[in-house]
């Protein structure tokens, strides 16, 4: 018999594989992007020949590629798109840097238009979330806002007038132009369908700017460990782009993929979608690349708490909540039913406690399982039932959630989230540990361009439940902090499951290749230091995307 030779052996590493069968390892052979052996330097000497190349690790430490459960990297070009507003804490910074931002596109940068995204709502605790509050620093002007959950934006009046939009009007969602008592418009948009007015009017990037900034983003992507993720902003039109970046159309089929990370993208069906659109939708499932697939569609339950927007049970402080994201109801579980039956996996934007519950009787009447491996999904849960989490967990439906969203918080329960919900309910945020210990898959994610990227951040979140390196910090539901092993599998084996990926997340022999390799282990270093965790390489397919050397 011939003997199997490795292309790479790593060696001198501790390798925290996430196998419970082989927990640790000091050693792992790579052949032809894949795992071939784990074990310790001995064990594999048998899989050296002449090429094999051997590295040794000098004692770094070596997981499985961190998976992102969710985020926008395409969607999020086109609205991350500006000035980056995350660092205005305060009414006067954030005109400031409004007005100088105006005066930097007055020569006709940006088309003119002034954009900027990460809004928090705490902004406008004293400002009005009008028009009228930001004509003065825009000074003419026109200006689209973007807040940080994407949910919600404002534009000014220049910006309105150019849109035509001159008053209410009727979507086949729940998003909203929002008016005074005279009928006119505030300047306040609330979800996509609203703003898509006003960014169809701006100017847009070309082809070639947003695949420069496709990849730049996904190459970004690396440097914290990250070798894939699930994507939640696709239509066609975006696999095609995935497609042209990941060399799907070379005339070479061996040629290597131009994605630097292994990418799961959904496709948004959104209300009132006809029956062509849908059948066009319905035929994408089965696309994909060398290191792309679809097969997944994204669907809407309801909007976001700090808005009123999202769907809850009982009515918030406000007397909003009571809405689903669909005006037609049934038709939601329609739609549900429609994909199901067709072989999609389905991942339902879900925040508030009805949302999830309606959601979890559209999956359970469907059939939770889209094809025999990938359970459906609900994304975020940030109120979640009793109920709920029980008949959740009992049908295997994933949780996809993202704990460093609470960042926005405030220990005095001031902020637009947990007013609205009040302290009773507030308490229930974002419950991980619960979802766990009942049971439920859980994965993990950012929603970026919702929050950052770099995975470490993430990780400490998910172990922390409060700002990483900043003690004096509320500590947000402290019952429900994760070890620092659960917060890695919701990273890596759980995301792998999640996205229905029985290869990925695991270092055991036939698991891809798609490795980190740590200055130390993300498990032993104190959550508050993991952000300055050096990411020494990330290796995708068993070939470096990331050195830190080369960075």
């Amino acid at each position: 018999m011939q003997r199997v030779v490795a292309d790479t052996i790593l060696i001198g590493a501790r390798v925290i594989t996430m196998n419970p069968r082989q927990p640790e390892a000091s050693a792992v052979a790579i052949r032809a992007g894949r795992i071939l052996a784990v074990g310790d330097a001995a064990d594999l000497v048998d899989y050296r020949g002449p090429r094999t190349v051997v590295e040794d690790l000098a004692g770094a430490s070596v997981t499985p590629g961190l998976i992102d459960a969710h985020m926008h990297p395409i969607q999020g070009i086109e609205l991350a798109v500006g000035i980056d507003f995350g660092g205005a804490r305060d009414p006067e910074t954030f005109l400031r840097v409004l007005a100088d931002e105006t005066a930097r596109v007055a020569d006709g940068t940006a088309g003119g238009w002034v954009r900027g995204w990460n809004l928090d709502y705490d902004l406008f605790t004293s400002l009005s979330m009008t028009a009228a509050a930001i004509d003065g620093a825009t000074d003419g002007a026109p200006a689209f806002l973007l807040f940080f959950d994407g949910h919600t934006a404002l534009a000014n009046t220049e910006a309105l007038r150019r849109s035509g939009i001159t008053g209410a009007r009727r979507f086949g969602d729940t998003s909203e132009i929002v008016v005074d008592d005279a009928g006119r418009p505030t300047g306040c948009l609330r979800e996509d369908s609203a703003f898509d007015i006003v960014l169809r009017t701006a100017p847009e990037y070309t082809r070639a700017e947003t695949l420069d900034r496709v990849r730049d983003i996904l190459g970004g992507l690396a440097a914290s460990g990250i070798t894939g993720g699930c994507i939640m902003d696709g239509n066609p039109a975006n696999l095609d782009l995935l497609d042209e970046l990941d060399g799907g159309a070379s005339a070479d089929p061996e040629a290597p993929s131009g994605l630097p990370v292994r990418i799961v993208s959904a496709m948004a069906h959104n209300p009132g979608y006809d029956e062509e659109r849908t059948r066009h939708y319905l035929a994408q499932r089965d696309r994909s690349g060398k290191r792309w697939r679809g097969g997944l569609v994204k669907l809407f339950a309801d909007g976001v708490i700090d808005t009123g927007t999202g769907w809850l049970y009982e009515p918030d402080t406000h007397g909003d909540g009571g809405t689903s994201f669909w005006a037609d109801a049934d038709e939601f579980e329609r739609v549900v039913h429609r994909y199901a039956e067709a072989g999609f996996q389905i991942a339902t934007h879900a925040i508030g406690d009805r949302a999830i519950g309606e959601t979890i009787d559209a999956y359970l009447a469907a059939g939770v399982h889209s094809n025999g491996t990938a359970a459906h999904r609900i994304e975020h849960l940030e109120l979640l039932a009793d109920r709920d989490l029980r008949r959740m967990a009992n049908a295997g439906i994933t949780a996809s959630v993202q704990p460093l969203h609470m960042q926005w918080r405030k220990a005095d329960g001031s902020d637009f989230w947990a007013e609205r919900l009040g302290p009773e309910r507030a308490a229930l945020g974002w419950r991980v540990r619960d979802m766990i210990d009942a049971g439920a898959p859980v994965a993990l994610g950012s929603d970026w361009p919702v929050a950052q990227t770099d995975a470490r951040i993430g990780l400490a979140w998910a172990r922390l439940r409060r700002e990483p390196g900043n003690h004096d910090a509320p500590v947000f539901e402290p019952d429900q902090v994760l070890t620092p092993y659960e917060a890695l599998q919701g990273y890596t084996v759980w995301a792998a499951e999640a996205q229905g990926d029985r290869d990925l997340g695991v270092i055991a022999p036939g698991y891809r290749a798609d490795l980190v390799v740590w200055a130390d282990s993300p498990l032993d270093v104190d959550a508050d230091e993991l952000l300055h965790l050096p990411v020494l390489t990330t290796i995708v397919d068993g070939q470096p995307v990331f050195a830190a050397s080369a960075a």
